[in-house]
This record gives C-alpha cells, structure tokens and sequence, in this order.
C-alpha cells in the first residue's frame, strides 16, 4: 500500500535514491534547502522507501510551481504521480495558492491534462 506523506523532509541520501532511479543522475549536492523553501512538497512511501516525489514552488504569495515530479522506475503506471499532484494542488490551495503552474515536455501533456492543468503560453530561457 502507497502511503502519500505530505512535507514528508526525506533525507538526502532517500531523495538520492529516488532521484537516480527517476532522473538517471544524483540531483544536487543537497536537497534539505529546496525543501525548507517549498511551500510544500509531497512524497510517496512504500513501507518506508520513498517511491514518488513532487515539490511545489512559490512565489511567496498567489503563484505556486509544480517541480520534480519523479516515481521510481519499479512503481511507474500505478497512479503515484496522479495522487502526488493532486495532494500538492491541495496543500498549496490550504496554504494560499490561488495559481498552480506546471512547464513540461510535450510527452508528458497527457498526464498533466489529466492532472486537471489546463493549456498556458508559457517562454522558456537557458541560463547555462
């Protein structure tokens, strides 16, 4: 059974684990202050193995960010991510989010349209 924890505060070690699995590399050298600035973030456990991830970023006040949605290759096509966007969207509107954005590539727009996001003009520039 997935347990969906909300600002759960996962080790970095944890994190590192599910970073590789999902994203093919270690991700930052720490992640506790990603963490500490979200306005929440949410992570899926199985027992306690960290198997999802997703962090909301914020402006400080209306705008709220999805980033870093991951679930581990092994426990892909269950539903994770749906239920860990969904949490955030709730936790980020209790907290006072009146927007929530979401960039992603264009193969995932099907799951973000089932999230319940709907289409954006958005830009984009690479800072290195």
């Amino acid at each position: 059974m997935i347990e969906i924890v909300t600002d759960p505060f996962p080790s970095d070690d944890t994190l590192r684990l599910l970073w590789l699995s999902a994203w093919g590399d270690e991700g930052p050298a720490t992640f506790q202050p990603l963490l500490s600035r979200s306005l929440t973030h949410v992570g899926a456990y199985d027992g306690a193995v960290l198997v999802g991830f997703v962090n909301v970023a914020w402006d400080g006040g209306v705008h709220a960010f999805i980033l870093d949605t991951c679930v581990h290759k092994a426990h892909r096509r269950q539903g994770i991510a749906l239920r860990l966007v969904a949490r955030a969207a709730e936790v980020a509107k209790a907290r006072g989010a009146h927007w929530l954005h979401v960039d992603f590539e264009p193969h995932l727009e099907g799951f973000y349209r089932q999230c319940g996001f709907g289409p954006t003009g958005a830009g984009l520039m690479r800072l290195n």
